[in-house]
């Protein structure tokens, strides 16, 4: 015998609109929750401000009263007298103080013993070589030109042989080379003006160092004067191996 079912109670009829309402109320559901908001909460103190009064102040009115003009200038009137052309009106002659071609200048001639001279002492510098008399190096006196000129030279490099010292830090580094010392013998004999150049300015501190060193002597003279003269000497710094 073949079962027959009821089509009421079939559970599958009507599976398709059941999902589909299903699906909709799960996506309600969605979109509710992503559009939920929420605010933080403070908490506002509400206070009531009571006026029970206006106070409003009252501004006096002052008249203004404004000071008078000042009283209009009075008209000055000039009367003009008509003098007749018989009264005799006298005029004031002003005299000229220049001089003119009439008058003589008186010519004065000075004399020489009314002339004073103010001797002005010329700054001379004379070459070495072109000098009457050369420097006197301590220890040189008496002797000819030639010879003085001679043990110049000679007592100059007795001195820087005598107070020659090799800078440490010259030596460390290597440093060497001539320096050219260029000095000013004074007309009191004074060494001064001392200029250097060289390989390196330890080497040139050295040279100036020497040449300060040197005694004050009879300064040159031209025509009888003494005058400045200036020199130059050449130091050789050398290492030896």
């Amino acid at each position: 015998m073949e079962l027959k079912k009821n089509p009421n109670m079939d559970i599958g009829r009507n599976s398709s609109l059941y999902f589909a309402i299903g699906l909709n109320l799960m996506l309600l559901f969605t979109w509710q929750m992503l559009e939920y908001k929420t605010y933080n909460k403070k908490e506002v103190a509400l206070e009531t401000l009571n006026i029970n009064k206006i106070i409003e102040d009252d501004i006096p009115i002052v008249n203004f009263e404004a000071p008078p003009p000042p009283p209009p200038s009075p008209v000055v009137v000039q009367t003009i007298v008509i003098v007749e052309d018989l009264e005799d009106v006298e005029e004031t002659i002003i005299e000229s103080s220049e001089t003119g071609q009439d008058e003589a200048i008186e010519e004065y001639i000075a004399k020489v013993e009314e002339v004073e001279v103010e001797e002005v002492e010329e700054y001379v510098e004379i070459p070495f070589a072109a000098l009457e008399s050369v420097p006197i190096f301590p220890g040189c006196e008496g002797g000819t030109k030639t010879e003085v000129k001679k043990c110049f030279q000679q007592k100059i490099q007795e001195h820087v042989a005598k107070n020659f010292n090799y800078p440490e830090s010259a030596l460390e580094m290597g440093i060497y080379g001539k320096v050219y010392v260029l000095f000013l013998i004074d007309s009191n004999g004074v060494v001064s003006r001392i200029k250097s150049r060289g390989p390196d300015k330890v080497l040139e501190k050295e040279a100036e160092r020497i040449i300060k060193l040197l005694p004050k002597m009879i300064p040159g003279k031209q025509r009888g004067k003494p005058v400045n003269v200036p020199y130059s000497i050449p130091i050789n710094f050398q290492i030896k191996s």
